[in-house]
């Protein structure tokens, strides 16, 4: 059963890639292997800011200007 990274180890494992491939020692197969990864987690992390901004606007949306909460759909969009 695969568990979810949190988005600060995603975070912390995409800087680790950017770095190995900044230092350019890899062979090509190992560099572009690094490259999809850093890709995959560079996408992962960004649908968690995507959503995480979506949920802190559906809590600061309020008609009458007080902070409300709403349920959040991730079909939104």
């Amino acid at each position: 059963m695969k568990t979810e990274k949190s988005f600060e180890s995603s975070l912390k494992e995409l800087e680790r890639i950017v770095e190995q491939l900044e230092e350019g020692d890899l062979p090509l197969e190992k560099s572009l292997e690094l490259f999809e990864q850093g890709v995959r987690l560079s996408r992962d992390c960004q649908k968690r800011l995507d959503e995480a901004e979506r949920k802190v606007e559906i809590l600061l949306k309020g008609d009458d200007g007080t902070f409300t909460t709403s349920t959040f759909d991730e079909t939104e969009g």
